[in-house]
């Protein structure tokens, strides 16, 4: 009768995880021989364990990643341009800790999506709040909320990330007036989260894509001066990994 009492009470505190392992410690005589602190080590280490999953499950759904990518999984091929040191670097998240900036860059296909993807999962694994983005999407929804007046709600929320991906930077102009919405994203997040700009342009193309120059100079100004630079190289990654093989006519 204890044992269910104890077991009621831990599951009214929302222990469910230290009340499941309880149970399986009472079904496993052989654990009588440890001692007491080292039961309630095993029940408090399945909690803890059981907490860090759900906690990384839901930064992972929040984060909205585009590719389950994950840094285990990058190809450091030659030619590619991938500094493992750096990379390995980066996926401990001092970067974001520190609240800097990083900006990928490379041709068409060469894995930008797939390493800011990795990297944001990376800062899930850390417990930062991440939150990708295609430019054309975020417009979207700015553009939404400005018409339904959540506008300023979403400057918070996007505010609060610690890691916001921002993925085909500049793949397409930007009116004057886009330029000037995410200047306002970029200065709410300025020394407060980290930026991942994920392009096909090199930074010193940027202010021909952006349509207001005061605005350009202000947004490079906040993510530029302070951000790590990748540059990737190479063919694209799509018909590397491709196993199509071209026709061949007689």
């Amino acid at each position: 009768m204890l044992n269910q009492q104890t077991l009621s009470k831990l599951r009214n505190m929302r222990l469910g995880a230290m009340a499941e392992a309880f149970e399986a410690q009472m079904r496993q005589p052989d654990l009588v021989s440890l001692s007491f602190e080292d039961r309630l080590g095993l029940l408090v280490d399945h909690e803890w364990s059981s907490r860090q999953d759900r906690k990384l499950q839901r930064l992972l759904r929040e984060a909205k990643l585009r590719l389950a990518a994950c840094m285990e999984d990058l190809d450091y091929s030659p030619g590619r341009g991938l500094d493992r040191p750096l990379l390995q670097s980066l996926a401990n998240c001092d970067w974001i800790r520190d609240r800097q900036n990083l900006v990928v860059d490379g041709p068409t296909g060469a894995g930008k999506t797939f390493l800011a993807c990795a990297l944001a999962n990376a800062a899930c694994r850390n417990g930062f709040s991440a939150r990708y983005y295609r430019m054309s999407r975020l417009l979207s929804e700015i553009a939404m909320a400005r018409g339904d007046g959540s506008y300023p709600r979403l400057l918070e929320k996007l505010a609060r990330y610690r890691l916001l991906v921002l993925d085909d930077w500049g793949i397409s102009p930007l009116s004057a007036a886009e330029t000037r919405e995410i200047l306002e994203v970029v200065d709410d997040r300025s020394q407060t989260g980290s930026t991942l700009l994920a392009s096909q342009l090199p930074p010193d193309h940027w202010p021909a894509a952006l349509g207001d120059p005061s605005a350009a100079e202000a947004i490079l100004d906040r993510l530029v001066h302070n951000a790590h630079m990748i540059h990737l190289k190479g063919e694209s990654m799509r018909k590397v990994k491709s196993n199509l093989r071209p026709n061949v006519t007689q």
